[in-house]
């Protein structure tokens, strides 16, 4: 792995103006409380949406995807838990769909209004789709599918369910796990506070999003979930913008 995280203490100007972000704090987040207003709730979605544009997220998911086809020369077959709307899988199947290469595409969220969301979307756009309520702590993930997938997901969690989420998904990939979430970094924390308010007018994505990066791990402690999770030979990188991508293939 490397990596270089920034989560000491401030410095400077800066000294005063960003929260302490030495270690982890977990504060429960707007979005995940399953009471909450659906224009709010369909706000935040749409922040989701803009922001795992930016940060290219898709498209790391399909390079996976392409190269995995690329080696076996057959249909793919993706999973993406904590799915959200299904943006993510939206873009990667149109990507294949372009570069013909053969897809399958599932999501699963906890929010029951998220999945209807997502197959909403899927179903307009006539596009293949498969999305359902699953707690992927909690319910058993399907093992059918070559690449596992989950973005923006693993700083909801404490610690241990962390690395239980991990040693799940990998234990049902067939080919693949991919992982792309927030760096705990002052650099992250200050391009948190400017794209929120650059990217979307949700009260509830502007609140979300530092507290977000608040209880992220560092990349050094990725790797280390990572490797408490069993995931031997995990690749770890860092990528726009203070993400990182934890990569590991069944052997």
């Amino acid at each position: 792995m490397r990596a270089t995280d920034e989560a000491g203490p401030t410095k400077g100007y800066l000294t005063g103006l960003l929260p302490d972000l030495v270690g982890r704090v977990r504060v429960p987040e707007l979005m995940d409380d399953p009471d909450l207003d659906r224009d709010l709730h369909e706000a935040a979605l749409d922040a989701l949406t803009r922001i795992n544009k930016v940060s290219g997220v898709a498209g790391r998911v399909w390079h996976e995807a392409r190269e995995l086809h690329a080696e076996t020369g057959a249909p793919v077959r993706i999973f993406d838990v904590a799915c959200g709307r299904g943006d993510v899988l939206m873009a990667v199947a149109m990507r294949a769909k372009g570069a013909g290469v053969p897809v399958e595409v599932a999501g699963c969220d906890i929010s029951p209004y998220a999945v209807e969301s997502a197959q909403a979307s899927f179903d307009e756009r006539g596009v293949s789709g498969a999305f359902f309520v699953l707690d992927a702590l909690g319910d058993p993930l399907p093992k059918d599918y070559d690449l596992i997938t989950c973005s923006l997901f693993l700083h909801h969690l404490d610690e241990s369910d962390a690395i239980e989420l991990l040693r799940l998904m990998a234990e049902a990939a067939r080919h693949t796990l991919l992982v792309q979430d927030l760096r705990r970094t002052r650099l992250g924390y200050l391009l948190a506070l400017v794209a929120l308010h650059a990217l979307t007018r949700s009260s509830i994505a502007r609140v979300d999003g530092l507290r977000s990066v608040r209880g992220a791990f560092t990349a050094k402690e990725a790797l280390d979930v990572c490797r408490q999770a069993g995931l031997t030979g995990v690749e770890i990188s860092v990528g726009w913008p203070q993400r990182f991508i934890a990569k590991w293939r069944r052997t």
